[in-house]
């Protein structure tokens, strides 16, 4: 069979459901070979937009996302996805084209070396140049893809090794357990767990698989130590729980961080320092255990006291079965601080003035979104009010990046989340700067008859940038720009447009998308005024004076 057929084939004998992207003609055969079969191509209007959605598909079911580019400008669309993924954790595959490589007549036209572009920012990334490898490569890059820390891969398809005739046989794809970490290990944390007096519980972006949901729950319940988690470990537990502290959406200077500098010890499951650092350590201060499936990268700001490597979902199940002295622990602080977190993001959660303030925006996102709703946020100031203040009662369902932190990708995740939870209330929640990098992709939401809504918050301004401006002393200079109609937007491209006027119209024109079909996009102002009084000034002024 020809070799682009071999290489969908191995796709398919992988379990892939979808490949997003944007061909050009060095994938020509490629492309007629995906028409015979069962993997379903969904055309995006950029190469990132594709890059975005392959991503938040292996993030939500821990499958490698295909996503497809030609070569030289497109294969560079992709390099922000493919770093999103690589830094967010989440497995990826990006396949490009390329002219040919045994004999061309076109010199060196559109030619880059892509596979050496994606080397610093992909797991793994190589040029197929015989057919016969297809099968072996296929399966070792998906083998890497999902294998911890997950991440991206990318191979190269020329257009002539695509046209070559092969037999090569597909290989068994072969699953692995993880393996557990040893029983010194579990010991000796048990034993700082059991001495500790104010231990402390931190939730990372790795435990978010569902044994380790499980397991974390189990730990928590049995020995009732609070926790806390950062950005990308919202819903791992759900946050209604009795001793959730609250999200680390800042790296100091919040409420909640008085209760980790109380602390005598940090439990930290999952988290590593590619994501955005929820605290700050200092030598002699605060312990800490890393229980995660590879060892901590130690810097200056974290370098635990002890490592638990191995499957996190096993190594959480066997410290709670070894725990047994629970009388040294005091919690009475922490609950204090509690009491004041949640006081504190109460606040303004009524406040109907319009424009919306952003924690008016949360409060009512959350009352009208079922527990398993699903909430897409792109990059801007909106997500540190949303990671503090909302609370995710299920794991994935608020999806942001905390690790690349682009723009851009708040969209693309949503479309990508729709098609694999179709019967779920999916929204994207937009700044208008993050919404116009990849807005073309409306159209794509549109041709696949999804049923969306996205709220672009929209303050005519790079947001977060202003506030960080604003805490350097710094004139307000060179973040302002003019948006277009984003209802007329909207409706050129076949969705349906809202511009809220009130707060009570907001409500309502939120409920009535959420509860209705097609694409719909609503255009809210937004309040911004009070972010540097409170989280500049007021944090630093007021926490920890319990």
């Amino acid at each position: 069979m020809k070799a682009s057929d071999l290489f969908v084939k191995a796709l398919e004998n992988e379990g892939v459901e979808y490949i997003f992207g944007v061909p050009g003609e060095e994938n020509l055969d490629f492309l007629n070979s995906i028409k015979d079969s069962n993997i379903n191509l969904i055309i995006t209007r950029h190469e990132q937009g594709a890059g975005f959605m392959a991503a938040t598909y292996g993030r939500l079911t821990g499958k490698p996302g295909v996503c497809l580019s030609t070569l030289g400008p497109g294969a560079t669309n992709l390099t922000t996805a493919a770093a999103y993924a690589q830094l967010g954790g989440m497995p990826m595959m990006m396949i490009t084209g390329q002219k040919p490589i045994k004999k061309s007549m076109q010199g060196l036209f559109q030619i880059i070396d892509i596979v050496e572009l994606f080397r610093p920012i992909t797991k793994y990334t190589d040029q197929i140049v015989n057919g016969n490898s297809i099968p072996s490569k296929v399966r070792e890059v998906f083998r890497l893809a999902t294998e911890e820390r997950p991440g991206a891969v990318h191979l190269e398809l020329p257009e002539d090794i695509a046209k070559e005739e092969t037999d090569t046989p597909l290989f068994e794809v072969v699953r692995y357990r993880r393996p557990d970490a040893p029983k010194l290990a579990i010991l000796e944390a048990v034993g700082m767990i059991e001495k500790a007096e104010m231990p402390l519980l931190l939730i990372g972006a790795g435990a978010n698989r569902k044994r380790t949901c499980e397991a974390l729950k189990a730990l928590i319940d049995k020995t009732g130590i609070p926790f806390f988690n950062t950005q990308q470990g919202k819903g791992v537990v759900d946050e209604r729980h009795p001793k959730f502290m609250g999200t680390a959406a800042l790296s100091s200077h919040d409420f909640l961080h008085c209760a980790i500098n109380r602390a005598d010890l940090i439990i930290n499951v999952g988290h590593d320092t590619i994501e955005k650092p929820p605290f700050y350590m200092e030598h002699g201060g605060t312990k800490v255990i890393h229980i995660n499936f590879s060892p901590a990268q130690v810097d200056e700001v974290y370098f635990p006291q002890l490592n638990v490597v191995g499957d996190i979902a096993s190594s959480v199940i066997h410290i709670a079965k070894e725990i047994k002295d629970m009388s040294n622990w005091d919690f009475s602080y922490y609950q204090k601080i509690k009491e004041n977190v949640e006081e504190h993001l109460s606040k303004y959660a009524r406040d109907q003035r319009f424009p919306l303030l952003p924690q008016r925006i949360v409060h009512i996102v959350r009352e009208e979104l079922p527990e398993d709703g699903i909430i897409t946020l792109d990059n801007g100031m909106y997500k540190i009010w949303f990671a503090r203040n909302y609370k995710a009662y299920q794991q994935n369902t608020l999806l942001l990046d905390n690790a690349l932190a682009t723009m851009g990708a708040g969209l693309p995740s949503a479309i990508a989340t729709k098609l694999v939870q179709p019967d779920k209330k999916v929204v994207a929640i937009c700044g208008d700067g993050g919404f116009m990098m990849n807005s073309q992709e409306l159209e794509t939401a549109v041709r696949l008859n999804l049923n969306l809504v996205i709220i672009v918050l929209n303050d005519n301004a790079f947001g977060m940038i202003k506030w960080k401006q604003e805490g350097l002393g710094f004139d307000n200079f060179g973040l302002d720009y003019q948006n277009p109609d984003f209802v007329n937007l909207a409706e050129s491209y076949g969705a349906t447009g809202y511009r809220p006027d009130s707060d009570e119209s907001f409500k309502e024109i939120f409920s009535k998308c959420l509860n209705s079909n097609g694409v719909h996009l609503i255009d809210l102002p937004i309040d911004y005024s009070l972010n540097h009084s409170i989280l500049n000034v007021l944090l630093k002024e007021n926490t920890c004076k319990l």
